[in-house]
């Protein structure tokens, strides 16, 4: 595993960041965790904890529903790998979210 891979797959993201980023409620983004679309981390205790490739996928989800695909078609593409959100450098998506894109955000979540 690449570095970049390696920090985009770091789990550091609780809940409340993953909102504001993806514009999706806590409930949400649980009913999508249940579905499972996506699979947080879990910290020691149990607070759920999301990596950037976490988010992409949330976004991922959320242009799939846009164009109107249902919750099992978006399960079906994620598990026949027509949609690779979480190995970015498979993905030819100028979609992604870059390190200056991540950077830029967390400045501005965290006010800097």
């Amino acid at each position: 595993m690449s570095t970049k891979e390696f920090r985009r797959s770091l789990a550091v993201f609780p809940i409340g960041s993953v909102m504001k980023l993806t514009d999706l409620t806590a409930r949400q983004i649980r009913y999508y965790e249940d579905f499972g679309l996506i699979d947080p981390h879990r910290s020691e205790t149990n607070r759920r904890l999301y990596s950037l490739n976490d988010i992409d996928r949330l976004l991922e989800i959320i242009e799939l529903m846009e164009d109107g695909l249902t919750l099992k078609g978006i399960q079906k593409r994620f598990e026949t790998g027509q949609i690779t959100t979480t190995h970015p450098e498979k993905n030819s998506d100028s979609d992604q979210l870059t390190d200056q894109d991540v950077r830029r955000i967390l400045r501005d979540e965290l006010g800097i």
